[in-house]
């Protein structure tokens, strides 16, 4: 539950519909498997990191294209959002459109595939006018998933001298106009490898540096964190946990980090808090639903 004084995250970007099939080991191609464990939960990096914010004690709102008003499965989602005590008034229903769905299979080690199918409607919608999103809203966490979606959010947020957090996940161009926006870029690994053609993580983010003021950094899994700070790449170790489900945890690392910057913390506090929330999470199958409470990152960075 979100405290009273608690800062208010706007999370902007995708939803979709997550079908989880747990497995001892994923198929051969044209082969066969049992699951042993289902479920149907919230997906997507904005309401997944929207769900970690509130968990996390944040305020949590959420705003993104969704299917139409008979799309169950949309209904479903807003419905799960508005038990986790996020906002949902800044949801853009899509006509005649159906959410995003991702049939995903999780293995013994928590490494997992994904197969998506979206709507090209849902990626062709706008943002309702910007400045209602804004009121009170202490930093914008937004994903690259929908680009003109987000943007004229981030736009307006910088306006108002709204922090923002990018969190990198879509594979783009280096000269991509959406990093020129934020505050911070978070890159996922993929995405930033993809966007840059370097396999080396500190060498891509220094690549990136020149094209925009923000705060760099780059998660990377179990392996340590990069940043730049100062002008030098730097790297933070990450908290190290037996892996279960790994589903999510990438967005629960970028809400982490975005709430510790809310509350007034500095970037590398930031990144280890994140880092302890994500690592947490990676302990728990369920996507969304492993994020942890405050209490138990609290703990565990008390701990170390």
């Amino acid at each position: 539950m979100a405290r009273s004084s608690a800062p208010i995250v706007l999370c902007a970007g995708i939803a979709v519909q997550d079908l989880l099939f747990r497995v001892d080991t994923f198929p051969p191609p044209g082969g066969k498997t049992m699951t042993h464990d289902f479920l149907n939960v919230c997906g997507g990096c904005a309401v997944n990191a929207a769900i970690a914010v509130a968990r996390l004690g944040g305020s949590a709102r959420y705003c993104g294209p969704l299917g139409d008003e008979t799309d169950n499965p949309s209904n479903q989602l807003i419905a799960a959002m508005r038990n986790e005590n996020i906002d949902t008034a800044g949801i853009v229903r899509v006509p005649g459109a159906a959410i995003p769905v991702s049939a995903i299979m999780i293995d013994a080690t928590g490494e997992r595939i994904i197969v998506t199918y979206r709507d090209r409607r849902i990626e062709a919608a706008q943002p309702p006018d910007p400045e209602t999103l804004l009121p009170g809203v202490t930093l914008l966490l937004a994903d690259n998933r929908f680009p003109d979606f987000v943007r004229p959010i981030c736009e307006a947020a910088r306006q108002r001298g709204i922090p923002v957090v990018l969190d990198a996940d879509r594979p783009t161009v280096e000269d991509d106009p959406l990093f020129g926006i934020p505050t911070h870029v978070v890159f996922s690994s993929e995405c930033l490898r993809a966007t840059t053609g370097e396999s080396n993580l500190g060498a891509a983010l220094l690549r990136m540096a020149p094209r925009t003021k923000a705060f760099l950094a780059v998660s990377d899994g179990p392996n340590p964190v990069h940043y730049i700070a100062e002008g030098s790449l730097r790297t933070l170790p990450v908290f190290r946990f037996d892996a279960i489900d790994t589903l999510a945890a990438g967005d629960v690392f970028h809400a982490g980090f975005a709430l510790a910057l809310a509350e007034g913390r500095n970037e590398v506090a930031a990144l280890r808090f994140g880092s302890a929330a994500a690592g947490l999470k990676c302990t728990r199958f369920g996507g969304s639903m492993g994020a942890p409470t405050r209490a138990e990152v609290d703990a565990l960075l008390k701990q170390a």
